[in-house]
């Protein structure tokens, strides 16, 4: 595994990373660590697609000398909380993505729903989550132009992620279902529903695309 490390003000350290595996395996070696009390104070780790973001750390010189020394073990995709998405697989896209696969829309549909996801970042809108699980066969360009608007609760997929827009917004992820979950809830505690590191299943609900013999919604 490559480590870079960038200073970030007197207090803040950028880690980078060469992939995007390498900087969730560093996120949770990072939590597991401080869990156990052996990491310095600091006031937040924030993970991206290939970084992860230290803030609040009194001497990040000295954290950033003895990162290259520390033995990372492979992400564990089991060892944490799991949240299951109730899905209606009824996305206007559904039929290009399973074009894409080169499967039926139902095959789409059970390649999705069986596969188990984790929230490698959060970003873009308030409970939004880069979720990654999908193997790179799967994986699907956006649209050139975006949509003007997403509907609240799209269930979307943008080259190896899949996310789900927790409100109405611009887009040009490829939609491929709905869900009436709740992503950011100020109510709540924690607020997203998706926090970095969480696994995530979708689970097909009984009246989505799914069901329909054409492969379109009923």
């Amino acid at each position: 595994m490559t480590v870079r490390t960038l200073p970030v003000g007197e207090h803040g350290l950028l880690i980078e990373l060469d992939s995007g595996e390498a900087a969730e395996a560093l996120h949770a070696e990072l939590l597991r660590r401080a869990a156990a009390r052996r990491l310095p104070a600091m006031r937040e780790i924030v993970p991206a697609a290939r970084t992860v973001f230290l803030d609040g750390l009194a001497d990040p010189g000295r954290l950033a000398a003895e990162l290259p020394g520390w033995r990372i073990p492979p992400l564990d995709r089991g060892d944490s909380e799991i949240v299951e998405v109730p899905v209606r697989y009824d996305g206007p896209d559904l039929e290009e993505v399973a074009k894409r696969w080169e499967v039926t829309p139902e095959e789409a549909v059970r390649i999705h729903s069986d596969t188990e996801f984790r929230v490698a970042f959060c970003g873009f809108a308030p409970g939004f989550g880069y979720l990654t699980g999908l193997p790179e066969r799967f994986h699907v360009p956006r649209h050139a132009t975006p949509r003007t608007r997403v509907p609240v609760g799209s269930v979307a997929l943008a080259g190896g992620y899949t996310g789900v827009y927790p409100r109405s917004s611009p887009g040009g992820w490829q939609l491929i279902g709905t869900t009436d979950a709740v992503l950011w809830d100020t109510a709540r505690e924690p607020a997203a529903l998706f926090t970095p590191g969480t696994r995530v299943r979708f689970i097909p609900a009984r009246d989505t695309a799914s069901a329909a013999p054409d492969g379109e919604a009923p």
